[in-house]
């Protein structure tokens, strides 16, 4: 179906309080704004820590605009009793309020969902947390890395790693990715059953949960008496100037990586013939392709694995990744504007048909928009000068 410029993004018309910091509530917050929502996010007078993380250019962090590109900013202060008035005023017309804090803070605070749901029946409460809302561990403090210990993401990783015993150091954050995405898509799924209902709900979101619903074989492993063969079956191979990864996921893309090294005997050898034994001595059979693919170069390998259909690629890094066609071509990158000029950002990783989505393009200074927000909500002149003694405006 053709692109038209008929059909409006798919969530406009939708109001979001976001109360997230960081990485899994803001990422989930841009998103929601990419697809149109008007995401309006609160931060304290000395806002989102993500703001003083670089890359810095002029006092802006291209993080910081990354995860929170396209949303309003109102600063409120919310040790103050009249910020929490203010907040309660402004849930009476919002759909969503997003939250990661840890369980328990904003109950003290008195904006808790059975709090906002009683002043706004219909309002959707996201709130993204460690381990969950409830439980005996539902009061760790948590960020993705401890996450990735906590359920045995590392352990899992290193297992994969011949002859290393000290897990990796962590500077990828997936559990905070992950959690984000799933957060939205219960978000939305919530969104539709209101629609049938007419009643909104909470919606908890845990980040261990997250991860480990990421642990395909491990968490089946790990409740059978299942052997692990020495050398995992996805993993580099060497070529003259480097390395390459390729993966034989099925019977077809074994027959031609086959193919391709010139070794169709394999598909005979009582070694690899079978899964279950190819499996077993996988570390074998690599040392036998690498006979093949250490006389080649990365370029000879992998245009030899691409003509026969085999999935792979060659270790790049994200610069060179980024200057793939492939970017260009589907507008993976797009461009966002703060205070101290532009830079690139990753678009969503989905299109759709006949609904465009639009990042930013700005990144809203630090409680730009508290005056214009509140003046909406039907704050007085007075009202807001009182919000706002002290604080950036």
């Amino acid at each position: 179906m053709p692109m038209t410029d008929q059909m409006p993004r798919p969530l406009t018309g939708l109001r979001v309080l976001d109360f997230s910091t960081t990485i899994a509530g803001p990422h989930c917050g841009r998103l929601l704004a990419d697809m149109g929502a008007d995401v309006i996010k609160i931060e304290s007078p000395e806002g989102d820590l993500m703001r003083s993380r670089p890359v810095q250019r002029k006092g802006a962090g291209t993080m910081y605009g990354q995860l929170n590109a396209g949303k309003r900013s109102i600063v409120l202060d919310l040790k103050r009793p009249e910020a929490i008035d203010a907040v309660k005023k402004l849930v009476k017309d919002v759909d969503i309020v997003l939250e990661n804090y840890r369980p328990g803070v904003m109950k003290r605070l008195g904006l808790d969902y059975p709090e906002l749901a009683r002043i706004n029946p219909r309002l959707i409460y996201g709130a993204i947390s460690g381990y969950g809302q409830t439980g005996p561990g539902a009061g760790r403090p948590a960020y993705a890395p401890v996450i990735h210990a906590a359920t045995g993401y590392d352990m899992a990783h290193l297992g994969y790693q011949q002859g290393r015993e000290r897990p990796d150091n962590c500077g990828i954050f997936v559990a905070d990715y992950a959690s984000g995405a799933y957060a939205l898509g219960a978000i939305l799924a919530a969104l539709h059953q209101r629609h049938v209902t007419g009643r909104g709900q909470m919606v908890d979101v845990s980040m261990f949960e997250s991860l480990v619903g990421m642990l395909l074989g491990e968490v089946n492993r790990a409740q059978f008496d299942y052997e692990m063969p020495a050398r995992p079956m996805y993993g580099p191979i060497e070529a003259k100037d480097g390395y390459v990864m390729l993966a034989t996921a099925s019977e077809r893309t074994f027959q031609d990586m086959a193919t391709a090294a010139g070794r169709r005997d394999w598909l005979t050898d009582p070694r690899f013939e079978k899964y279950a034994d190819r499996r077993m001595n996988w570390g074998l059979l690599i040392d036998e392709l690498e006979e093949w693919s250490k006389t080649l170069s990365v370029r000879e390998v992998v245009a030899a694995l691409e003509k026969h259909g085999v999935p792979c690629s060659p270790y790049v890094t994200v610069t060179e990744a980024l200057q793939d066609p492939q970017v260009t071509h589907r507008g993976s990158l797009c461009t966002i504007e703060d205070s101290a000029g532009a830079f690139k950002s990753p678009a969503p990783p989905f299109r759709f048909s006949a609904s465009p989505l639009q990042s930013g393009p700005r990144v809203a200074s630090l409680g730009e928009h508290t005056e214009s927000v509140l003046r909406e909500a039907g704050f007085s002149p007075a009202e807001i000068t009182a919000l706002t003694t002290g604080a950036t405006k």
